[in-house]
C-alpha cells in the first residue's frame, strides 16, 4: 500500500510549510488526487488518518479533490475521460491519446484556522 508513504511524505511536507510559515492550527488539508494516479482514496484516507496521530496534524479534517483521467485523441482530437471510455477514443475509437490530466498527487491547499480578534 504505497499510499501510507504517500501520506507521511504529504504530512510531513504540511508540518514544514506550517512550521516555516508560522502556522499553529489547521483545519483541513487538501490534496488533489488524479483518477489516472494509482492512488485509491479510501486507501489515502485511512493512512492519512493513521499517520497524524501525535503530529500537529491529528484533529484535522482530509479532504479529497478528484482530477478527472482525461485524454485527447491523437487522431481526432476529442477531449474524453479515459477511465470512463476504457482508453479508446468515444468519437473514432482510436487508443491512441495524450493524457492532459489524472495523474496528480498534489497538496492543493491547507484550510487554516484563523485567531479570534481580541
Amino acid at each position: 500500500m504505497h499510499e501510507m508513504t504517500l501520506a507521511i511524505s504529504a504530512i510531513k511536507s504540511v508540518i514544514e510549510f506550517a512550521r516555516d510559515n508560522d502556522i499553529d492550527e489547521i483545519d483541513t488539508v487538501v490534496l488533489e488526487i488524479g483518477e489516472l494516479s494509482l492512488v485509491v482514496p479510501q486507501y489515502m484516507e485511512d493512512a492519512y488518518y493513521a499517520a497524524v496521530p501525535g503530529t500537529m496534524l491529528e484533529h484535522t479534517k482530509l479532504r479529497m479533490d478528484i482530477v478527472p483521467g482525461n485524454g485527447i485523441c491523437r487522431d481526432c482530437g476529442k477531449v474524453y475521460n479515459i477511465i470512463e471510455h476504457k482508453g479508446r477514443c468515444p468519437v473514432c475509437g482510436s487508443e491512441s491519446k495524450d493524457i492532459l490530466s489524472g495523474e496528480e498527487f498534489n497538496i492543493k491547499e491547507l484550510l487554516v484556522l484563523e485567531d479570534e480578534p481580541e
